[in-house]
């Protein structure tokens, strides 16, 4: 037996939809008192077709009255029950002459085979039906009494051969129109470890509708319960593009950025995640729809909850009694008026006001007093989800990335990475590598928020630098390497510390960071920089040439970007005596003989490069012009 279709036409309007086995069941019924051959059978027929007839209105006067259907298996199994009524018009129609002639008999053969089949087939559309009846809880609006069998199916006929289909219709019309909140609750929990099992579970749960469901939950407000079963469902449901894209459709993204505002910490932890999961899975739409509802700002409002609150403090034991009254004095003399706050601390109470109010700008949610009292693991965890959102919400998107420089947010990473570890540390960190990415293709924002008078900038260059330099973690070295050399181009000649760790890194046992850092190096060096001689000169000052030469040793990639490194430094500082002295002529000789001078730039550059170093070490190496390939 084939797996059933749940393909319908969801244009048509379901009372319309279910009118159609109504009239098909009077039209069997008439056909049932007309017959003439097999009576007894066709009176058996009459009476299960009755029974389905009695469902069916039920089922139609509880859909007009309520405008909140759950409308899915309503529509599959009218559809089953319609070409099963169907059937029995057919076949009945048959018995209403008698079988006269020979030739009458073999045109409308009906056998009492054709009738237990069409009996059994009756019975289990009676049986889905009820099922159907006691998921929507129809109680009120169905009234039986003639039926003796009370037994309701926990897995109609219908979904025999595929369970989970029945187990999504349940769950998905208990969230969306179960009486009981824990009810609703305890189903969206069951459609969450649905969509954790596997993919065809979820895209099941997307197929039937339970998307919309689970966003009408997440709005519950009053419960948390609710909120946290309903984003787990959708965390775990939106795991590719199409199924995010069905989540941005059905109008998701506003009601997850409201929700992420105005809600409960343990919620929005919750909420962060999926945002995050949706931004790592569609890149498009989705990352799109999120930063024009603005979701930056409850997020970087999150990660720096509780953050300046220590120098808030600092900044109001400073202001003295004495000083108070001065500067109301002052004020007096001067406007007539009073304020009781000093410049500076009433400068700070903004800014601690615009980025520690926890995201809840509506007055929902939790006070600021409830959301102080949370623990420290909830605190935590809120900004472990907020940091993860950002850092996918800038992957790849210049816009987030400039929205999350506009509201501060480099500032709050930096302070995270320098405070933090784990999981929080590297979420910021990443975040700050896209950011940075991102800014090493755009020079709007490199001019204006990597600017070297730039708090925020200084900041994070710092942690990054920190993090090079002291964090045993391989991750975050290789992403901190990564994004100083995406602000290769910020750094003036002077700015000569952000160079050296990076050398330094060249020697690192670790090849991947020796590599990256190679890579980080060579974008000072690239002739694309306009500072690129003066940071050629200071690399080499800071004794990178035999790591890089040894480094040459290494993987394809450390070879490649080793040797554009190396190219880069002879072309930009030919004349320095660290290159005559470690015989790079010689070894550029040998690497022009290599695979990894496939590489489309290599080869030329090579070529370059050992005609600048011939033109100054010639008395260690001539360089013969016959070799001269540029």
């Amino acid at each position: 037996m084939t797996l059933i279709s749940t393909t319908t036409d969801e244009d048509t309007p379901l009372e319309e939809e279910l009118s159609n086995p109504i009239q098909l069941a009077e039209r069997v019924s008439n056909s049932a008192t007309e017959s003439l051959s097999f009576k007894l059978d066709c009176s058996e027929v009459a009476k299960h077709v009755d029974r389905l007839s009695v469902m069916l209105r039920a089922l139609h006067r509880f859909t007009t009255v309520n405008s909140s259907v759950y409308d899915r298996p309503i529509r599959v199994i009218s559809s089953e029950v319609s070409r099963t009524l169907l059937r029995a018009h057919t076949l009945l129609r048959k018995c209403r002459r008698r079988r006269t002639s020979f030739l009458h008999r073999l045109v409308n053969l009906v056998t009492a085979a054709d009738f237990r089949k069409l009996l059994s087939l009756l019975e289990a559309s009676s049986a889905d039906l009820r099922w159907l009846l006691s998921v929507l809880h129809v109680d009120d609006y169905y009234d039986d009494s003639n039926n003796d069998d009370d037994v309701v199916l926990s897995l109609p006929p219908i979904a025999s051969n595929d369970p989970i289909l029945a187990w999504v219709w349940s769950y998905t019309a208990t969230v969306q129109m179960g009486p009981a909140l824990l009810g609703r609750v305890e189903a969206a929990h069951e459609i969450a470890c649905l969509a954790q099992d596997n993919d065809r579970n979820k895209k099941m749960i997307v197929e039937e509708g339970g998307v919309p469901p689970l966003l009408k939950l997440l709005k519950e407000g009053n419960s948390v319960e609710a909120q946290i079963a309903a984003a787990n469902a959708l965390f775990n449901v939106a795991n590719n593009e199409e199924r995010v894209r069905v989540i941005v459709d059905s109008m998701g993204v506003p009601l997850i950025v409201h929700v992420l505002g105005d809600s409960p910490m343990k919620v929005q932890i919750k909420v962060a995640e999926l945002v995050a999961r949706m931004a790592q899975f569609d890149a498009g739409v989705a990352k799109e729809e999120f930063g024009r509802e603005n979701v930056i700002r409850p997020l970087v409002s999150l990660l720096s909850f509780e953050m300046f609150e220590d120098e808030f403090e600092v900044i109001k034991k400073k202001q003295s009694i004495h000083s108070l009254v001065q500067i109301n004095k002052d004020s007096k003399q001067s406007k007539g008026s009073v304020s009781l706050k000093p410049k500076s601390y009433s400068s700070y109470s903004s800014f601690s006001s615009l980025y520690s109010d926890g995201g809840s700008s509506r007055g929902g949610g939790q006070t600021r007093k409830e959301r102080e009292n949370e623990s420290v693991e909830v605190k935590r965890e809120v900004k472990i989800s907020c940091a993860k959102a950002l850092w996918m919400l800038a992957k790849d998107s210049v816009m987030n990335s400039k929205r999350i420089t506009e509201t501060k947010g480099l500032l709050c990473l930096a302070k995270l990475i320098e405070k933090e570890k784990g999981v929080l540390q590297k979420n910021c960190v990443m975040a700050v590598m896209e950011i940075t990415s991102a800014a090493e293709s755009n020079a709007d924002i490199r001019r204006s928020v990597f600017k070297t008078s730039s708090p925020a900038a200084k900041a994070v260059v710092e942690q990054l630098l920190r993090v090079i330099k002291e964090s045993g973690d391989q991750s975050l070295q290789i992403s901190a390497v990564r994004s100083i050399g995406s602000l290769s181009r910020t750094f003036p000649a002077r700015e000569t510390r952000v160079i050296k760790p990076l050398v330094e890194q060249l020697s690192n046992k670790d090849h991947e960071i020796a590599t990256e850092a190679a890579i980080a190096l060579g974008k000072f060096a690239d002739p694309d920089n306009f500072l690129c001689h003066e940071h050629s000169k200071a690399i080499i000052e800071f004794n990178a040439v035999l790591p890089l030469l040894r480094l040459l040793s290494e993987s394809e990639k450390a070879q490649v970007y080793g040797l554009l490194l190396l190219c880069y430094l002879a072309i930009n500082a030919s004349n320095n005596e660290a290159l005559k002295q470690a015989r790079v002529l010689t070894a550029l000789e040998g690497a022009d003989q290599t695979p990894t001078t496939h590489h489309p730039r290599l080869r030329e550059l090579i070529d370059k490069a050992m005609y600048h170093l011939g033109l100054y070490h010639g008395d260690i190496h001539p360089f013969r012009q016959s070799s001269m390939r540029i």
